[in-house]
């Protein structure tokens, strides 16, 4: 399972470190793409080939279907990392996600997240304000998330 935070910057050639709790998960390749929220999806291979099957059961006639499917795929780029842990993010992700040198590496469970530690914060910041809010609108899931 993919957890935690990582602070990370982005070095002149558009690379980050991939912290190695997240190398291990997400193998010798994987995929990054561009995610909601203004921030980078990163899946490993099994993950994605799961997401692709899923998009390929929507209805290419409906519209919603047809955008999210093309949002997703025409962003995605498969990826490595180097020797020192490194994954070089192509120019068009780096600006969909506002990267420039300080970024946020989170782990949410099946996938990674790439931020700008700007934007983290801030979705942070609103997302806290309305955590218990959200608790009750998602309590009908039946995730019992008391200990």
């Amino acid at each position: 399972m993919l957890m935690g935070e990582y602070q990370h910057s982005i070095d002149g050639k558009g690379r980050i470190i991939i912290p190695a709790r997240f190398r291990e998960e997400l193998g010798d390749k994987f995929i990054i793409t561009r995610g909601l929220d203004s921030c980078l999806f990163v899946y490993p291979q099994g993950e994605w080939e799961k997401l692709e099957k899923k998009l390929k059961a929507l209805s290419f006639t409906k519209a919603d279907a047809r955008a999210f499917t093309r949002f997703l795929f025409s962003g995605a780029v498969e990826c490595d990392t180097d020797k020192q842990g490194r994954a070089l993010i192509p120019q068009n992700l780096r600006e969909h996600a506002n990267l420039d040198k300080e970024v946020i590496v989170i782990g949410v469970s099946s996938r990674v997240e790439i931020w700008s530690r700007e934007d983290w914060e801030k979705y942070k910041e609103e997302a806290n304000l309305s955590f218990e809010e959200i608790s009750e609108k998602i309590a009908d899931l039946d995730l019992d998330i008391s200990l």
